[in-house]
């Protein structure tokens, strides 16, 4: 099994519970690891073979601009598109940061990490 990891995808959306975190946005990091079976694409060197990562990337995308009140919410979104449109993925884990969060205190991030299996 083999693994695939992008690293800190930087997005500007409105998560959050208060309704000023939904007006006024926050920046989040967003780090996703895969894993899947890549011994084909090793051996063939053809994008079909592998999990793309730029797909990976516009799946991140997709679901962080959906607003959500939870981060817990969103990962599970990321996780379950990640394996609807990527079969050969075995393997998600997933952590969403939210930079600077509103929460009375000096707090570089909050982050909710989740994974799951096929």
């Amino acid at each position: 099994m083999s693994s695939i990891r992008l690293k800190n995808i930087r997005i500007f959306t409105n998560h959050g519970c208060l309704t000023e975190e939904e007006k006024i946005g926050s920046d989040y990091l967003v780090n996703l690891t895969v894993k899947a079976d890549l011994s084909k694409a090793a051996k063939s060197d053809h994008l079909k073979d592998t999990v793309d990562y730029v797909h990976l990337n516009r799946i991140v995308k997709e679901q962080m601009a959906i607003r959500s009140k939870l981060l817990e919410h969103v990962g599970q979104r990321i996780i379950d598109t990640i394996f609807a449109e990527l079969p050969k993925v075995d393997y998600v884990k997933v952590m969403v940061s939210k930079v600077n969060p509103p929460i009375g205190g000096d707090v570089a991030e909050v982050s909710v990490s989740m994974s799951s299996k096929r």
